[in-house]
């Protein structure tokens, strides 16, 4: 309930230098004064808020678990708009375990997950991007997706949605007026009026859509598989891309039996890199299952690196990674460019039907070129200013689709001359569905599920 003081741990779990329990409600302070000590004697409340107070936790007993200090922030003027007291603990589990009790024992309640977070939107804090936002932030795994995680959290991507909600509402305000005070206004102006901004407001939102698909990359990451046959360099690629020595490279061939699986920074492209064992015929039972689950990934990538050995004649191994190439997006690599080349880059493309980039991964050449093609599927060539202006998942995309789909019936209903009521009735359906973005227009049941998927503490 809201009214509950609830409490969590608010770091990761291990051994640390400091871990954090939070504390967040209307007694949140009282709670926190009946086991924590202020070295100076004082309690808790006596301090204004803001201030970090130095003393110990202690149980019941007043034994001392542990030298803390606690950090009072009061309301409104917290994360969550409540009184919130964070309790900085020696980063151990026992003491922190035996702190988080404590607050329990004396009257708060374990928070559920992401409920700090609901909070603070319940309160007004944050709105319903914003407050997405900041699991976002927590897991970015680039520079790029960090930048579209606190553009969304500063609010740049739901000044847009506002801005959207903002001319509808204008545009309805204008159709009311027209239907209270028909003697003012000529229908056919208004209409003409109300029908060039709802094309406006639409072109915008489809440039938003656009954005979709990358904003999802920079969230998730791109599921990518580097496939070839074996000893061809795969391996080496991937170490290449992480800049450390994740896989085992020999000049044994089948090395790799099984996917390797690993995030990398590329270009500021968060990839989700698999390793695939080399695809080739094979009796060895265990390199047949891993050549099998390589051809799948194959199937289920979003992007191919394909590698092939410039150094050798191309084989009926190389032909059947060509063939599975079919209708998949493919960036072609030429490697060991390093050696007295037998296949060039220009008879290859000609067969896969794409540019191919020739790549030492050896020597580190090409990489850069490999960098920029990935950039470029990415965002398609364009040069990106502003990540906060990024979509960032299938439910906005929805609610943008959905708006866009009453827009356009506003504009079917004014070509078809109906009278303006029946116009309003379709903008204020657009207007309803954006809001469902920021949150101003949804209902608790989404609310519920959004938050249920934040971490424990957050």
């Amino acid at each position: 309930m809201q009214g509950d003081t609830i409490s969590a741990i608010a770091t990761a779990q291990g051994e640390g230098g400091i871990g954090i329990i939070r504390l967040s409600g209307e007694r949140a302070i009282a709670i926190a004064d009946k086991m924590f000590k202020p070295a100076s004697g004082r309690t808790l409340n006596a301090y204004e808020s803001h201030r970090a107070v130095y003393g110990r936790i202690v149980d019941e007993n007043g034994q001392t678990i542990d030298e803390a200090m606690a950090l009072i922030m009061k309301a409104p003027h917290s994360y969550t708009r409540e009184d919130v007291v964070e309790l900085q603990c020696h980063g151990g589990v026992m003491p922190l375990r035996k702190t988080l009790a404590l607050t329990y024992q004396h009257g708060a309640r374990p928070a559920e997950g992401g409920e700090f977070t609901k909070r603070a939107f319940l309160n007004g804090r944050l709105d319903l991007s914003q407050a997405q936002a900041v699991m976002d932030i927590i897991t970015a795994k680039t520079d790029r997706s960090l930048k579209m995680a606190a553009g969304h959290l500063t609010g740049a991507f739901s000044a847009q949605i506002k801005a959207f909600r903002q001319e509808i509402l204008g545009q309805i305000a204008h159709l009311e007026a027209a239907i209270d005070f028909p003697e003012d206004e000529v229908d056919d102006v208004v209409t003409e009026s109300v029908a060039g901004k709802v094309v406006e407001v639409r072109n915008n939102i489809a440039k938003l859509i656009k954005t979709a698909g990358t904003g999802r990359i920079l969230r998730d990451g791109l599921m990518t598989a580097i496939v070839g046959k074996p000893n061809v360099g795969k391996s080496s690629l991937l170490n290449a891309l992480l800049q450390e020595e994740r896989a085992i490279v020999t000049d044994i061939p089948g090395t790799t039996r099984d996917s390797i699986e690993e995030y990398a920074n590329v270009g500021g492209v968060p990839l989700r890199i698999i390793d695939t064992a080399g695809i080739r015929a094979t009796e060895d039972v265990v390199e047949k299952i891993g050549v099998e689950k390589a051809r799948q990934m194959v199937s289920d990538a979003a992007l191919v690196l394909a590698l092939f050995d410039g150094s050798r004649p191309l084989d009926s191994e190389d032909e059947e990674i060509i063939s599975l190439l079919a209708g998949q997006d493919a960036i072609v690599l030429l490697n060991k460019s390093d050696l007295q080349p037998v296949v060039t880059a220009e008879s290859l493309s000609a067969q896969v039907h794409v540019p191919v980039i020739e790549i030492s991964t050896k020597e580190n050449h090409g990489l850069d070129k490999l960098t920029q093609a990935i950039c470029d599927k990415v965002y398609g060539g364009e040069v990106v200013s502003d990540e906060g202006s990024f979509v960032r998942d299938e439910r906005q995309v929805s609610l943008l689709r959905q708006a866009d789909e009453h827009l356009a019936a506003a504009l079917t209903t004014i070509e078809a001359g109906m009278g303006l009521d029946f116009i309003s009735i379709d903008l204020r359906s657009a207007w309803e569905k954006l809001g469902e973005i920021t949150g101003d227009t949804v209902g608790e049941d989404i609310i519920d599920e959004i938050f249920s998927k934040f971490c424990i503490g957050k």
